[in-house]
């Protein structure tokens, strides 16, 4: 007889039992329902043997055969575990998904870090184009003088005006007009400037006597609160010495007398 240790899974415990000799792998789960009826014979094609070291026997397998040579009566130890069922698939798939995903965030931009002495490579970068902007601001002029050379040229070819005839006769004064249009002009006429100006004050004047005149307008139509009550006060008070003075005209006037009783016996009553 074999003695078996099977060290199963929750909610069972540790299983003991002894197998023949000629016991398979197989024969095991029947063996362990007969002496554990607890144990349900609906989980023997979802659990499988495999020793501590990880290998699974094969089903056919003598139980016998693990055994070391050395020990025949050694104790065989088992391990009853349940078979991890697969899903439908498509998770690697997802991974790659995910994966392309993450690689796509990734980013160059490491110019928050800081080098060995502290700064940040923002700060050397940006001292770096300083120094090229720098370096390249000779060539940087002298292409932006050859290109107003260029569009000069333009100009003068567009007007008909030579390249020697607009050099040479640039500075006279009575030279044609085609050749002087290549020269700049300042403008320099005092009259129309002082006229411009005179305008320009004479406007101003006008807006502004215009603004007064609507102000003083404005002021007449609607008197202050102050000057209302002040002749409201004036009127009550020439009210009240009209009426002082024709009380006291009414008490210099003398009643009218009253008319002397006839005689009775005049009336011949």
């Amino acid at each position: 007889m074999n003695s078996v240790l099977i060290q199963a899974f929750a909610p069972f415990q540790t299983l003991t039992l002894s197998a023949p000799e000629s016991a398979k792998i197989s024969d095991l789960l029947p063996l362990i329902h007969e002496k554990y009826p607890a144990f349900p014979t609906s989980l023997t094609s979802s659990v499988l043997f495999s020793t501590h070291s990880g290998q699974v026997p094969p089903a056919d397998s003598l139980v016998s055969d693990l055994k070391s040579l050395d020990a025949s009566d050694e104790l065989v130890t088992l391990r009853l575990s349940p078979r991890v069922l697969g899903g439908k698939g498509g998770f690697g798939s997802q991974l790659r998904a995910a994966g392309g995903r993450m690689s796509s965030q990734k980013t160059n931009n490491n110019d928050s870090c800081r080098d060995l002495t502290g700064r940040r490579l923002s700060t050397i970068k940006e001292a770096k184009k300083l120094a090229e902007y720098i370096e390249s601001e000779p060539a940087r002029l002298a292409a932006k003088a050859e290109a107003q050379r260029l569009k000069l040229e333009n100009l003068e070819r567009k007007l008909g005006i030579e390249k020697s005839a607009s050099s040479s006769k640039s500075n006279d004064p009575n030279a044609p007009a085609e050749v002087l249009a290549g020269k700049k002009h300042r403008f320099d006429d005092t009259e129309y400037l002082e006229k411009s100006q005179e305008l320009k004050d004479n406007v101003k004047n006008a807006v502004s006597a215009a603004l007064l005149k609507k102000k003083k307008k404005a002021k007449l139509s609607h008197p202050p609160a102050e000057d209302s009550k002040e002749k409201g006060k004036e009127k009550e008070k020439v009210v009240a010495e009209k009426e002082t003075a024709k009380a006291t005209m009414l008490s210099a006037t003398p009643l009218n007398p009253v008319p002397a009783a006839v005689a009775l016996d005049a009336v011949g009553a």
